[in-house]
Formats: C-alpha cells, structure tokens, sequence
C-alpha cells in the first residue's frame, strides 16, 4: 500500500534506541521508551501562505529527525507501525540519512 501525507504532514519510521547504556547496563524492553528519533518515508505538499503560494515542507524523504514525544498519531502500515505528525512536531533533522545499498 503507497500512502502521501497530506499539506503538513510527515510519515515517520521510529529508529531503534540503543539496548545499552553508556556503562554498559542492558536496559529490559519493558522499560525502554519509545525512541523520539524517525527516519522520514514520505512527506506532504506542504501548506499555503495568506498569499495563496504553497510553502514546500524544510525536510524530506530520509532525514532523520528528532520529533515531541507526544506527538503524532500512530498506524499501522503493511503490518509496520509508522506514525503521522506535523511538520511544527519535528524538532530538528539529526543529520542522518538512509545509506542507499547498492547491488554487487
């Protein structure tokens, strides 16, 4: 199934949080918390000014992003848990891009 975002939105795959502290302690999965960090798989249009000009969104589809824990709304996608949020949600881009695999 394709699924596009509409005007603001962004579609999020959350990003795997370390299963070790820094010290080396193994944290159990039931007292993880869900990671704040996403990879982008789609984005909107973006929204329109008082002027009527579309405003393209400021990420796109790979960058990784720090998003509000509270954010958002949760689906499920082809069996894979993915979430909706704003783009005024995503606090930043981490720098982070999806590594293109190449075949041999």
């Amino acid at each position: 199934m394709k699924f596009k975002p509409l005007h603001d939105r962004v579609l999020l795959r959350r990003l795997e949080s370390e299963a070790k502290t820094a010290g080396g302690i193994i944290i159990p999965d039931t007292a993880k918390e869900k990671p704040a960090e996403a990879e982008i798989l789609a984005v909107g249009t973006g929204v329109r000014d008082e002027s009527g000009k579309l405003q393209p969104l400021a990420v796109s589809v790979g960058d990784h992003v720090l998003f509000s824990k509270w954010s958002g709304t949760e689906v499920k996608i082809d069996g894979e848990e993915l979430l909706i949020v704003k783009e005024s949600d995503i606090l930043g881009i981490t720098g982070g891009k999806k590594k293109s695999s190449k075949a041999a």
